[in-house]
């Protein structure tokens, strides 16, 4: 029973982690979409994509890319969880 209890405790962590990243990427780029995944690769505990609107100049993507970086590194030190935040090419509409 210890065991279950690891898991949800883990499966409720990466679910508030991927939150606080969906949020904070949303705060940096309001008008990117964001899309979060629980789903688990390898070593991975869970994926954020973030498309950020075709107005968003490269230097702002570049800043808004290593500060999601910078949160999931600090994330990782903090719970070891691994989540791979990436910053996709804004779509033209």
């Amino acid at each position: 029973m210890a065991r279950q209890h690891e898991t949800m405790d883990r499966r409720a962590t990466v679910d508030a982690k991927l939150t606080e990243l969906m949020l904070y990427a949303k705060e940096l780029c309001p008008g990117a979409l964001v899309a979060i995944s629980p789903l688990q690769y390898e070593d991975e505990d869970g994926h954020v994509e973030v498309v950020p609107p075709v107005s968003l100049s490269d230097p702002d993507i570049d800043r808004l890319e290593l500060s999601l970086a910078a949160r999931a590194a600090d994330i990782f030190d903090q719970t070891g969880l691994y989540i791979v935040c990436a910053v996709l090419d804004p779509i033209p509409q």
